[in-house]
């Protein structure tokens, strides 16, 4: 079943690729086949009608307006290549999990109980959500990483898995908070922050396609892998991925008990992902504070039938 699949290999994307050539949406070749897979079981889950709680949990504030600054459509497609090109990368170095692997269905399960919930109207999440192609993929890598890129393109790395053991409420909190930059379009509003800086005759120019303009966008893609968020991204990240997770029947208090995991394994040098999501202190605190917001919602909402496990741990993980 997963012959071709290394969950410890040393796959990292190569961001240098970001403006290569793709296969075309319509090919029949294993990496579209299962594009096709995801999008029909996660499709299925973002129609479905909110109950009528919906309303109740975090309150959100509104989004900056130099997100505008950037095209989300622009934005969206960059972003669509890049973790295209990233798969297939991965696909190459036999590091791309297949669908029938048990942690991409138990990442899938717990996707669908999720981005149903993305509409929520206290989360001020972007409209365009609503009609995004969802992607979960599993990375085989040993490092501690996860991400959604703009567009709903999800991917988990096995060591963050397999290193820190996450049940299925831990699973959900990475997922949430990783879901919550793309829903509230952080990386456009750090490229528009960003685009700011360069002035607006520059930037007018850009989008338009003049001067330094292909440039800029063709950045964009590579930009996509290695943003960083800041503190007040990650804290609102934070709790919209409570908000998230606990309407979908996944415990609050996990997100506590997840980042006292990060802590420990910050101990040593960083991996990816701790290092732009740091486990603080404060941080912890922050998370306790949120959780009366979303009890009520984790009270009211349907628990998972089934539960799943995390993979058997690796020497390195049992270490």
């Amino acid at each position: 079943m997963t012959a071709e699949f290394d969950p410890h290999a040393t796959f990292e994307p190569d961001p240098a690729t970001a403006a290569a050539l793709w296969h075309h949406a319509g090919c029949a070749c294993r990496l579209h086949a299962r594009r096709g897979f995801a999008h029909a079981v996660l499709g299925a889950g973002a129609t479905l009608a909110l109950p009528g709680w919906a309303r109740d949990g975090v309150e959100v504030d509104k989004q900056s307006t130099l997100a505008k600054l950037v095209p989300a459509e622009q934005i969206e497609s960059a972003a669509a290549q890049q973790y295209q090109q990233m798969l297939q990368q991965a696909a190459a170095q036999k590091a791309l999990a297949p669908a029938n692997h048990p942690q991409v269905i138990r990442l899938n399960a717990i996707a669908q109980r999720l981005i149903p919930f993305s509409n929520s109207a206290n989360l001020r999440s972007t409209p365009r959500a609503a009609n995004w192609k969802w992607e979960v993929n599993l990375i085989g890598s040993k490092q501690i990483n996860a991400f959604c890129m703009p567009g709903g393109k999800i991917a988990f790395y096995f060591g963050i898995l397999d290193t820190l053991q996450l049940t299925d409420d831990e699973v959900a909190q990475v997922m949430g908070h990783e879901i919550a930059h793309a829903l509230r379009e952080h990386a456009r509003e750090r490229m528009g922050k960003s685009a700011a800086t360069r002035g607006a005759i520059e930037i007018g120019a850009s989008l338009l396609g003049l001067g330094g303009g292909g440039r800029y966008l063709a950045d964009m893609g590579s930009q996509l892998l290695t943003l960083k968020f800041g503190r007040d991204d990650e804290s609102e990240a934070d709790k919209i991925g409570l908000d998230l997770a606990a309407r979908g029947g996944y415990e609050p208090q996990a997100g506590v008990r997840l980042w006292q995991k990060m802590a420990v394994a910050n101990k040593g040098a960083p991996p990816q992902w701790l290092s732009t999501h740091p486990a603080g202190t404060t941080r912890i605190k922050d998370l306790e504070a949120n959780i009366p917001a979303v009890q009520g919602l984790y009270a009211r909402a349907e628990k998972p039938k089934r539960r799943y496990a995390p993979p058997a741990p690796s020497a390195s993980a049992a270490g």
